[in-house]
């Protein structure tokens, strides 16, 4: 195409010229009018910016703007979040999305999604329901817990719990569990969000009973003990076991939560994995609260998942902080949709993605 000179400049078509052409019509059937709007003015944009550039004007036919427009319309149409390859090695990639839903729990999200539902609808006594009731007893029956409520991820519900108990309070955490995770996710942190004042103990190597027992004052609110499981410290160490955690803090008339991070509520060593705490395991070791992800190696959406005795979990769901945390009908259908995968554990290898790929040889 031959250059123009400068004074062609106005030889440019306009915008409305340019959706006149007849190659345009399907353009704007397929887009809508003011998304090819949109391209044409940032194609000729374009080309006057060239045009300020190299001091020559190139001429645009037709063919041209339709060829341009199209490409243009078409990255823009893209979504945002597409499905990628996890080549990484890494199961539960942050990055790329953590637990993979079983057809189960898309089954379960794709029913709910053109029609209303029963979220917050009492189908027995035709009144007003709690959200919480189609997963709390699953929950609890694989937990062992007396009560359970969810919220939007661990992070939130170890914020909720916090907040609900230790506001203007102190609470005593060893400093070998200070932990940080991915997005610069910090104990420290959330514990100031949450309006209390973290009480370190011990070393981080070391930590005793005594050192707990020596931080409990008036302001002490409750003992916390968090599972770090992205790292080990080893060699010359020591930890209080939760146990002996339990039995301190319920002496002095306190709570005793334990936060276990990315959670499992099965051993992982009958499929030849290393263990993992669970809460079964917690709670029975005196925990008050458990707090544990959905998106781990649960392996459903993302959520926080707090189980405990029902007169914690009841306080906690009146902090008024719960509707703002609070999970919505797909997340909450998902994780039902896990949750029973999990009363048949026979097959819960082959059904439940997270696990199948974690035993793959």
């Amino acid at each position: 195409m031959a250059e123009l000179p400068k004074s062609n400049l106005s030889t440019l078509p306009s915008v409305d010229r340019v959706l006149n052409y007849a190659s345009f019509e399907p353009l704007i059937a397929e887009f809508g009018r003011v998304a090819v709007v949109d391209a044409i003015r940032a194609h000729l944009g374009r080309a006057r910016q060239g045009f300020k550039v190299a001091g020559a004007l190139t001429e645009f036919d037709e063919p041209w703007f339709e060829r341009h427009c199209r490409a243009h319309l078409e990255i823009e149409q893209q979504p945002s979040l597409r499905p990628m390859f996890n080549l990484t090695g890494t199961v539960l990639h942050t990055n790329l999305g953590r637990a993979l839903l079983p057809k189960e729990a898309q089954r379960a999200v794709a029913a709910l999604l053109a029609q209303p539902c029963n979220l917050e609808y009492d189908i027995g006594t035709g009144g007003r329901g709690d959200r919480d009731d189609h997963i709390e007893r699953l929950i609890c029956k694989l937990t062992g817990a007396e009560a359970a409520t969810v919220v939007n991820n661990n992070a939130a519900a170890v914020f909720l719990l916090l907040n609900t108990f230790a506001l203007n309070k102190e609470v005593p955490v060893s400093r070998g569990e200070l932990i940080e995770i991915g997005g610069s996710f910090r104990i420290p942190d959330i514990m100031t969000r949450a309006g209390c004042s973290l009480r370190e103990v011990g070393t981080t190597n070391r930590t005793h009973l005594k050192d707990f027992a020596d931080a409990i004052s008036p302001l002490t609110a409750m003992l916390l003990k968090v599972h770090t499981s992205n790292y080990a410290i080893q060699g010359f160490t020591a930890a209080v076991e939760e146990k002996d955690l339990a039995k301190l803090a319920h002496e002095h008339d306190l709570p005793f939560a334990v936060d276990l991070g990315s959670g499992t509520v099965i051993d992982l060593r009958d499929w030849g994995l290393p263990a993992e705490p669970t809460p079964q395991q917690t709670i029975a070791n005196g925990a008050d609260m458990v707090t544990f992800s959905g998106d781990k190696l649960l392996g459903g959406p993302q959520a926080g998942i707090i189980v405990g005795g029902a007169r914690w979990i009841a306080a906690i769901k009146c902090n008024p902080l719960k509707r703002a945390l609070r999970v919505d009908k797909m997340t909450l259908a998902a994780l039902e949709a896990v949750l029973r995968l999990y009363r048949d554990p026979a097959r819960l290898a082959q059904r439940l993605p997270t696990l199948r790929l974690l035993t793959r040889s």
